[in-house]
């Protein structure tokens, strides 16, 4: 159990939430895409809990979800066989378990919970079987690709999306860090022999977003050289005192985008890449990076590939500036370089995280606090680059924090 010394007690559930609530006929920008609505507090099934959401934090696939693009999550699902008409985003949350399913044994009723993303069947052959359950047909981004997200006062997720809410953190801290978290962890440790070993540099992207901030704290962990690439002055600094050893200010350089683009001179992006690798490795003392965490896709593919060191490897879990990524392939297979894809993390990847945030090794980042009023806005912000460095929060539930 999460917590022995929780009661076994009836909790009072509504019939009725708010939630933040995205439809068809609004998308577009997520000021006004999500409208808060009240709406029925949703059903569970045997292995699911429902969770009363003290805090939720925020992730750019919800800016997808508002704007439709590049997927309708809404008509995604009516395909699935849905019947859901609205989508409730939110992947991250801190809440209180309220109600479960029989079959939801790891919990009880009032504990103290922080939900990972991972939402899968358990009773799938293929987990049943041993495989990791990140690669199940089962698998799904919850609060992105299932309704009933965090961002509504009640929501419902497996009971194994459940874990202990660390005593060491509050609900706002709490609820910020587990999607991105658990995804940084399983791309610097997963994928065998390129997981970082001590002394290896790791190049960034975006090192003060939300991937960015766990990225250089368990660099830092492992004993690998977190090297930064970041759009500001300011941002650099935040990363510096994070504890990244170096960085690189995107804008001095003007060679990002897809290698096939008409009006691109070749000459001119051979040469602003050379600058390009040439402050890299004044930073990084000469050395190449071993893994390069990528995730803006489209504008920063092909430098991630090229500077990638031999032998070295590109790990991707998004593509934030445009999904149609490009490389020169003589970068991949004369120096048997490595491009891997990775989504989200499994169940032991998550309760590792979780523990490394319980023990103090790694802390959450809060940029903002947000009203549950103000989620459109938030999403607004982080769609049109905006935002503070760190992690943004809504706060939703009327729990004070500890």
């Amino acid at each position: 159990m999460l917590n022995q010394e929780s009661k076994q007690s009836n909790f009072e559930v509504p019939k009725k939430m708010l939630a933040q609530v995205i439809r068809q006929n609004r998308l577009g920008d997520p000021i006004k895409a999500f409208q808060m609505e009240e709406i029925n507090v949703p059903e569970i099934e045997e292995d699911e809990v429902l969770v009363k959401v003290i805090c939720a934090g925020l992730n750019y696939n919800n800016v997808w979800a508002a704007l439709g693009k590049p997927i309708d999550v809404i008509a995604y699902r009516k395909q699935k066989g849905s019947s859901d008409n609205f989508h409730i985003g939110g992947s991250d949350a801190s809440g209180i378990v309220v109600k479960k399913g029989k079959l939801a044994d790891n919990v009880m009723l009032g504990d103290e919970v922080v939900i990972h993303a991972g939402f899968w069947s358990e009773s799938d052959p293929w987990v049943l079987n041993g495989g990791d359950p990140i690669l199940s047909d089962t698998c799904q981004a919850w609060g992105y690709e299932t309704n009933f997200g965090s961002f509504a006062e009640y929501t419902k997720v497996k009971s194994h999306q459940c874990l202990k809410k660390s005593k060491n953190l509050s609900w706002e801290e709490s609820s910020v860090y587990m999607l991105s978290g658990a995804t940084v962890f399983r791309m610097l440790t997963n994928w065998k022999p390129n997981h970082l070993k001590e002394k290896e540099v790791v190049l960034i992207w975006g090192g003060s977003g939300g991937l960015g901030v766990y990225a250089i704290q368990v660099v830092n962990l492992l004993g690998g050289v977190p090297i930064v690439v970041v759009n500001s002055k300011e941002k650099l600094e935040f990363c510096l005192s994070l504890g990244a050893k170096a960085g690189i200010i995107r804008d001095d350089f003007s060679h990002w985008g897809s290698l096939n683009q008409a009006n691109i001179n070749e000459k001119n992006r051979r040469a602003e890449y050379r600058k390009f690798e040439k402050k890299f490795l004044e930073i990084a003392n000469g050395i190449f990076p071993s893994i390069v965490l990528e995730h803006p896709g489209e504008m920063t593919l092909p430098t991630s590939l090229q500077i990638c060191k031999k032998g070295g490897l590109v790990v991707t879990c998004g593509a934030t500036s445009g999904y149609l990524g490009s490389f020169d392939l003589r970068h991949l297979w004369m120096f048997q370089k490595r491009i891997q894809g990775s989504h989200y993390a499994n169940l032991e990847q998550c309760m590792e995280f979780n523990s490394l945030m319980d023990q103090k090794k790694i802390r959450p980042v809060i940029s903002e606090i947000f009203n549950f009023e103000e989620t459109g806005l938030a999403h607004s912000i982080m769609y049109k680059n905006q935002h503070k460095p760190g992690n943004m929060v809504i706060r939703i539930g009327n729990q004070k924090s500890n």
